[in-house]
């Protein structure tokens, strides 16, 4: 495997009982110079590969309990996990040039190319990172259909996280309320004045991320993991991907998705990514399933991780279903 710097056998708790996986990690030289740190959970011929792909400021681990569930499949030698570090985020260091969502849509498909050379693929990406799937699918739309067979969209948005007002109205409503990035920036602000004084065990830090990025029903332990995940992300990280997840815009673009199976998800109460951007995803992609989930924030893979489980499950075993017919 290019890149792999280490093997080692990694047990999951899952349901009371402990599953023994083989794991890998794997350092992944980008073309524009970043280093990329990926875990992969599974054997090197396993018939499926599921790549998920994170959120601004978070890491891989926010992806750590969808990946349990799942561990039964890849425990069996069904299914391959790998999840990765964004650059400037966890354990991957920066690129050389301008950090844009499409360059990570182009890391992500040089990460597929050396990681996942052959067989099929579903993606699974969670804010940023179903960003970063949909910029993949823009610029190299042949591995959809082909290499690529289903994708889970987990909140996130095409584009259109802070429009231009267009009336009076809009640009005083604006100044009243603004718009999920102008949010996502004055919660960013508060964590880097607070980090170093409050940890992510105090209740101050772990309220300001709740009242942010969770639902009603996030218990305590989702969110102090969730804040221990963000604290550990550089002033950089927050300040340089703002203004790339603004200019992000592939509503016009999707086309490559419609080939294959799509699940949509999103908490109705997200701030971050609105679900009306999911919505606007399923109106361009009719064929697409769109769940809006209930009492739920931004942070769905951590407070509903069952439910994203099961949207891969339906993904994956549309790969095995079309694999048997064929």
């Amino acid at each position: 495997m290019s890149g792999a710097v280490a093997t080692e056998s990694a047990g999951a708790g899952l349901a009371g009982t402990q599953t023994t996986l083989l794991r890998q990690t794997a350092a992944v030289p980008t073309s524009d110079g970043a280093v990329l740190h990926a875990t992969i959970d599974g054997r090197d011929d396993a018939p499926v590969t599921l790549v998920l792909a994170h959120g601004w400021t978070l890491a891989q681990a926010a992806w750590d309990d969808v990946a349990d569930l799942l561990a039964p499949r890849v425990a069996v030698g069904e299914l391959r996990i790998i999840r990765y570090d964004q650059p400037g985020h966890g354990r991957s260091s920066w690129g050389d040039g301008e950090v844009s969502i499409d360059q990570l849509g182009t890391d992500l498909g040089e990460l597929i190319d050396r990681l996942a050379p052959s067989g099929p693929v579903v993606l699974g990406g969670h804010s940023m990172g179903g960003m970063t799937i949909m910029c993949l699918a823009a610029s190299r739309p042949e591995l959809f259909g082909d290499r690529v067979r289903g994708v889970a969209l987990v909140s996130t948005a095409a584009g259109d996280l802070d429009p231009e007002p267009r009336t009076t109205a809009e640009k005083v409503r604006r100044k009243l309320t603004p718009g999920a990035l102008n949010v996502a920036l004055a919660g960013a602000r508060v964590v880097e004045r607070i980090r170093r004084m409050l940890p992510p065990t105090h209740p101050r830090h772990q309220k300001m991320v709740r009242d942010l990025l969770y639902g009603a029903d996030a218990t305590d332990a989702m969110v102090l993991a969730g804040a221990e995940i963000m604290h550990a992300s550089t002033v950089r990280a927050f300040t340089a991907f703002l203004p790339a997840l603004g200019a992000q815009d592939k509503r016009s673009e999707l086309a490559a998705l419609s080939r294959v199976p799509v699940e949509i998800l999103v908490g109705d109460s997200d701030k971050l990514t609105p679900k009306r951007h999911s919505h606007e995803m399923a109106e361009a992609l009719p064929d697409a399933a769109l769940r809006v989930v209930e009492r739920t924030g931004h942070m769905l893979t951590q407070e509903r991780p069952q439910l994203a489980a099961d949207a891969i499950e339906r993904l994956l075993d549309a790969v095995v279903r079309a694999d048997r017919t064929a």
